[in-house]
């Protein structure tokens, strides 16, 4: 019983990848599902069999039947490359000083970030994320600043112009900046519009941006940009980060580091 519901739940992860990215890699699978290739093929197979997926060289492609990828609710991401956020969480908090003003940017890997904050330290944090406002409410020695607006379930998160203008008025030392998609040439980019304009208010109030994304990201490209990879000054992934994206961030002088 047990090896079926791990089963069955495998699959409905990996169909929300599918989704989420439009594609999926064995490769890449295997290590996030911590299975061996055989038995992601019987995945693959079994959902290409239910007309999610089509089957591709060492993967799959969501059906072209299918909806076009879409951004997950946030309960899915929180299931998604979760040991990886976990690690890279845990090495963002490490770059977070006590008497640090921080901002995080709503995201299941903020989350992460958010969790692995030293309770000891003396910090401001301002959020928009009920997850993470959840999770810091009873850190003693935390200032929490959350920004209102208007509630977002799908992330629950909040966003708008009275967002917006909380924003303006703020200035912190570090954000830490969560991604639907990461490419070297569009930049970082979302799903939604208004958290992209949020996103974009967010960099100009910090005086240092680091972005925090797991390697899944690299390589998709959503409708919205934020910013360009450039204009951050480090980047906190796993060790599935593209060379030739870890190259080029490289050369533009951002510090990759590797959870």
């Amino acid at each position: 019983m047990i090896i079926r519901r791990d089963t069955s739940n495998r699959r409905r992860q990996i169909a929300a990848l599918l989704q989420e990215q439009g594609s999926v890699q064995i490769a890449s699978l295997a290590e996030v599902f911590n299975v061996s290739s055989q038995t992601l093929r019987k995945d693959l197979n079994f959902l290409d069999s239910k007309g999610i997926c089509t089957r591709s060289a060492g993967g799959a492609l969501l059906h072209s039947g299918s909806a076009p990828p879409k951004e997950a609710a946030v309960a899915v991401k929180r299931t998604l490359f979760a040991p990886q956020k976990v690690r890279i969480g845990q090495a963002a908090a490490k770059l977070i000083e006590a008497g640090d003003s921080i901002l995080l940017d709503s995201g299941s890997t903020t989350l992460q970030v958010a969790r692995h904050i030293r309770d000891e330290d003396s910090l401001v944090v301002v959020t928009n994320d009920v997850g993470i406002l959840n999770e810091l409410v009873s850190r003693e020695h935390t200032q929490v600043v959350f920004l209102g607006g208007s509630l977002r379930r799908k992330s629950l998160s909040f966003y708008g112009l009275q967002t917006e203008r909380a924003l303006q008025e703020l200035h912190v030392d570090k954000l830490f900046l969560a991604a639907d998609g990461f490419d070297i040439e569009p930049g970082i980019t979302t799903h939604f519009e208004p958290e992209a304009v949020l996103n974009r208010l967010m960099c100009n109030c910090a005086r240092e941006i680091i972005a925090v994304a797991d390697s899944s990201k690299f390589g998709r490209v959503c409708l919205h940009k934020v910013l360009e990879p450039q204009r951050i000054s480090k980047l906190v992934t796993d060790a599935g980060i593209p060379e030739d994206a870890r190259e080029a961030l490289a050369a533009a002088g951002v510090e990759v580091i590797i959870a």
